[in-house]
């Protein structure tokens, strides 16, 4: 998808709003988001969930607000991404972080709060395992750089335990580097 006219024209869109020019980690935001979509496709991840990698911290996060595509614009997003990409898109940015670290380290139903409106619901199976993938992704694609090692780290292990197979096997090689 890298070199596909759907790809080009989605990160086309990043430059056009002004996304490509923001500071991310040691990178752009748009270098980001690319490596986030790419470590997706490596992972084996389908074209929806790849695509919401991209897109994943488009209307800021509870930590990255340095660009947020304002939520009136989520109709233009889901028309060029899809409804289910675009919601992986707001679920994650929209996340209360310590709700879903409580629900990923618990047995129990999938909790999600929606810390810009307080909503409280419950995820589908598959709905709880893609955000896991995508916010497990995002995190294992930066650490690195940032080597903020300590930050979640249990809750970021607990994401790629519920995920499984390369998930797991992509947290330990990027944590075999880690010093705390």
């Amino acid at each position: 998808m890298p070199n596909s006219p759907l790809f080009k024209e989605l990160t086309d869109f990043f430059i056009r709003i002004g996304a490509d020019q923001v500071a991310h980690t040691d990178k752009t935001y748009l270098a980001h988001a690319i490596g986030v979509h790419n470590d997706l496709k490596a992972w084996g991840c389908n074209a929806e969930l790849c695509v919401a990698g991209l897109f994943h911290s488009i209307y800021g996060t509870a930590k990255f607000q340095s660009f947020k595509l304002a939520l009136d614009r989520r109709a233009e997003l889901q028309s060029m991404i899809g409804l289910r990409a675009e919601e992986l898109c707001y679920l994650n940015c929209a996340m209360d972080r310590d709700v879903f670290d409580a629900t990923v380290q618990a047995d129990g139903p999938t909790v999600f709060r929606d810390r810009l409106n307080g909503q409280v619901l419950e995820l589908t199976t598959d709905m709880f395992r893609d955000l896991c993938t995508l916010h497990l992704c995002d995190w294992l694609e930066q650490v690195p750089r940032c080597r903020d090692w300590d930050h979640r780290r249990a809750a970021y292990r607990a994401m790629a335990d519920h995920v499984g197979g390369v998930a797991i096997e992509s947290w330990e090689r990027v944590f075999a580097d880690a010093t705390v």
